[in-house]
């Protein structure tokens, strides 16, 4: 690797504010903003719009798309063996 080629690797906290949940890891994304964490250190922030606290998959909330009924919909409107 290169020196100064690279971009800086430090703690940083993510923080989803639809959920209120945020956590501490390490990363290149860049902020102005800063927050105080638990450890009394200033971290700069990223804000994202969705996390594994909002989203739906994780938990619990997510659509199940019912594929038989789909099926059955295509083939009633385009017809079983038309050719």
């Amino acid at each position: 690797m290169q020196k100064d080629k690279q971009p800086e690797y430090r703690p940083v906290v993510f923080r989803d504010r639809s959920a209120g949940f945020a956590f501490l890891t390490r990363s290149t994304a860049d902020s102005d903003t800063t927050i105080e964490w638990d450890d009394g250190n200033t971290y700069p922030v990223v804000d994202v719009e969705i996390s594994s606290e909002s989203h739906p998959f994780y938990t619990g909330k997510a659509r199940t798309v019912d594929a038989e009924g789909r099926i059955a919909k295509f083939e009633r409107k385009y017809g079983e063996g038309k050719e």
